[in-house]
């Protein structure tokens, strides 16, 4: 197959074409693509004051551009959360604007899946704060042609500043061994990210020696799990793991849990990360016997640059931020930061760029792109619910893992 290199200038005929305004040499336009609309507004809301913390505190230019940024939603008030028609036609606006250069996006990693593809076509970097599904990146461990399926050009054009599932179902399985838990139930919600991360958590629980009493897929647009937990109480496990999200249900099944009497442990991935899965599962039902993994530190914890980030957060925005606003202001700087080394409004040579960064000093610390374009970092923590609130409890590092069994 023919491999076409598209250059601002023929993409600016493309744009021309699909009625699209001229491009402006002086100008590069950032585009986000997340949920703003519907049950994941909250987390979404805080990646954006990411990101526009980020450009503020560039002064809104970098080198001889002036930035421009643009919030679209890939969720529909209908559907309550993201679509393919709505993350596609994103993509496809994306594309045919001369003036994008960075697409940041997205929140859910199937929307991913929807958008990569059309962005690669044209050489258009996408930076994602929070895709963690490990069939985006890695060979040999998503689905069958991931991750080349998303690169039709053969090029890479995705980065992600969040590190991957594989980072955090494995460490997940191994805090609960060292926890003396050797019996669990494991439900999912069916999607991309949430099978994803469970099937990871499975496969190291059974390396381990861990019992696996049952793992089934849940129906996020189920009103309740009654039955469901009557029969995961009637199993007697001592964790019950869900690979989800506050927008899956992961509230409603925490709060049936502890209705149908279940008295197991609930660990959930980072999905859940927010305040208002604590608000619909009630506190009380979660109080110290819920348990949530985090790709990184959570904003009390940072440090140096990190903490000057939470400080201009809470000075900007009068609140402290919630977990993935950091990543959003990180992939925001990773843009900026391609665009500076580029030096030359080329979508493929900010792509290069932004591939090639291997030293970036950010909020969350010294790190850089592997081969694959995934972060270095591998770091995972680990909150418990308490008073109401996550609350920080241990950091787990892949150099401390446990022998299987």
């Amino acid at each position: 197959m023919q491999r076409r290199r598209f250059t601002m200038s023929a993409l600016a005929l493309t744009a021309a074409a699909a009625g699209c305004r001229p491009s402006d040499p002086g100008v590069i336009r950032l585009v986000s693509s997340l949920p703003r609309t519907g049950s994941a507004k909250q987390q979404s809301d805080s990646i954006v004051r990411g990101i526009r913390l980020a450009i503020a505190e560039a002064e809104g230019r970098v080198g001889a551009f002036r930035i421009e940024y643009l919030d679209l939603d890939d969720a529909t008030a209908a559907a309550g959360q993201w679509t393919s028609e709505a993350e596609a036609a994103n993509a496809r606006r994306a594309l045919q604007d001369p003036d994008v250069v960075a697409y940041l996006g997205t929140f859910n990693s199937g929307a991913a899946k929807v958008s990569m593809p059309i962005l690669n076509l044209g050489d258009l970097l996408m930076v994602s704060p929070a895709n963690t599904a490990v069939g985006l990146t890695k060979p040999g461990l998503g689905d069958r042609g991931e991750p080349e399926i998303y690169r039709p050009t053969g090029r890479r054009t995705f980065v992600r500043v969040v590190p991957a599932d594989d980072l955090q179902g494995q460490l997940s399985a191994e805090w609960a061994w060292r926890r003396g838990i050797r019996r669990v139930v494991i439900l999912d919600d069916n999607e991309v990210y949430g099978k994803g991360i469970a099937d990871l958590f499975e496969e190291r629980c059974r390396e381990l020696g861990l019992e696996v009493l049952a793992h089934d897929a849940i129906d996020a647009k189920a009103q309740e799990f009654r039955s469901l937990m009557a029969r995961v109480r009637s199993l007697g496990p001592e964790l019950v793991y869900f690979g989800g999200t506050t927008q899956t249900k992961g509230g409603q099944l925490a709060k049936d849990m502890a209705g149908a009497g279940v008295e197991a442990l609930l660990m959930v991935p980072d999905g859940c990360l927010e305040q208002v899965f604590i608000e619909a599962a009630g506190p009380a039902n979660l109080e110290g016997r819920c348990f949530v993994t985090f790709g990184g530190l959570p904003p009390e914890k940072l440090t140096g640059k990190g903490r000057a980030f939470v400080e201009h957060y809470r000075s900007r925005y009068g609140e402290m931020p919630e977990a993935y606003a950091v990543y959003g202001y990180e992939a925001a700087g990773v843009a900026l930061r391609a665009v500076r080394d580029a030096g030359v409004k080329d979508r493929r040579t900010i792509t290069d760029a932004a591939l090639a960064i291997r030293d970036y000093d950010g909020a969350l610390g010294r790190w850089g792109f592997d081969a694959n374009g995934d972060t270095t970092l591998r770091t995972l923590t680990v909150s418990a619910v308490r008073d109401g609130r996550f609350v920080f409890e241990e950091i787990l590092e892949p150099d401390a893992s446990p022998a299987t069994n």
